[in-house]
């Protein structure tokens, strides 16, 4: 199986299975002489981890990180920075039924066809736990940018729920909020509108307990990325992001900016207006503005009396939030390193 690493110079590699021992990430390229912080990583850890909240699934998973190698006395040493959580509270016999009949919906049948033999326990690697490897990895670049880059700032939020929208007006009103994670984990949907986010929460609850789910859209903002970071034609910073937030399960679709509502806009509006339409990049290549995108997700797979057992999540956008910031940091950090590259 190839395919389990992403970026160019911090590049992470993630392992591990949703029913195996234990699942993880080695990183490579992080500089030396970065402040590690613990308390940090696992902070992100556990706003990503199963049993958060009433609108995730029941599966406990604490998701205390165990670092293997590349940090000492407090700092990176530039060699590979290995992690690993291991797996407590499992349930594989919940899935004897999958191992002969796919989940309408997962990759089960797919993974099968592909490879001739599949781990068919919680999905194996095509599980949503496996993208904590990635809030490891998206944690440490979080880490090197603090240090070196401490303008970079990344926010990701509900935008969208089911038919519950956040409107550019509420939004407006959250202003700097949204990038105060305290704040809008105060939401368990993590919506930052605090009467939508109750609606919102009920109507999870209720498909939680029904056995339904709900898709959703979910909001990227970065700010503070310097003008000029993205490679202008393999490797724009735009086809990246992208990349990172569509490998994640479950996403359906990706906006930069304006996205679908700039393809039915005359060119002399579109161009003459507002610099927000570009999403804070053209060319590939960062203007210096804030970076917006959108990424669509489809409704939860397991539904009906299978979802009832409570181990699975009724809409996948409040903890991917977290999953699609931490990519958005390893993107920013891996383009950040290339971008001293770009210039004697």
């Amino acid at each position: 199986m190839a395919s389990n690493s992403f970026g160019t110079l911090f590049r992470m590699t993630s392992f591990g299975e949703s029913h195996g021992v234990g699942l993880g990430a080695v990183i490579d390229g992080c500089p030396s002489m970065v402040p590690f912080d613990q308390d940090l990583l696992q902070k992100q850890m556990s706003r990503r981890r199963p049993g958060q909240s009433k609108v995730t699934t029941a599966r406990d998973e604490k998701d205390q990180v165990e670092i293997l190698s590349g940090v000492f006395e407090g700092q990176t040493l530039g060699t590979p920075i290995a992690m690993v959580v291991y797996n407590k509270d499992q349930r594989s016999k919940d899935y004897s039924e999958v191992k002969n009949q796919p989940r309408p919906g997962h990759a089960d049948d797919v993974w099968k066809e592909k490879f001739g033999h599949s781990d068919y326990r919680g999905g194996g690697r095509s599980s949503g736990r496996e993208t904590l490897a990635r809030v490891m990895a998206g944690t440490v670049a979080e880490m090197f940018m603090k240090h070196s880059f401490p303008g970079v700032k990344v926010s990701c939020f509900s935008r969208q729920i089911g038919d519950v929208q956040l409107t550019d007006a509420e939004l407006a009103a959250a202003g700097e909020k949204i990038f105060d994670v305290d704040w809008l984990d105060q939401s368990a949907s993590r919506f930052p509108n605090q009467a939508k986010s109750k609606q919102i929460d009920e109507i999870l609850v209720k498909a939680k307990t029904e056995g339904h789910s709900y898709g959703g859209v979910a909001e990227i903002q970065i700010q503070g990325v310097p003008k000029g970071i993205g490679q202008p034609v393999f490797h724009k910073l735009k086809s990246d992001l992208a990349c990172a937030f569509l490998s994640v399960g479950a996403t359906a679709s990706f906006e930069l900016g304006s996205g679908q509502e700039s393809t039915q806009s005359e060119g002399s509006q579109f161009h003459a207006g507002s610099q927000d339409v570009y999403g804070g990049i053209r060319g590939g290549i960062s203007t210096g503005e804030t970076i917006r995108c959108q990424v669509g997700f489809k409704p939860t797979a397991t539904v009906l009396h299978t979802a009832k057992s409570g181990r699975h999540d009724p809409c996948i956008v409040p903890r991917a939030v977290v999953v699609l910031e931490a990519m958005a940091k390893l993107v920013i950090a891996d383009h950040l390193l290339w971008s001293r590259l770009d210039r004697a």
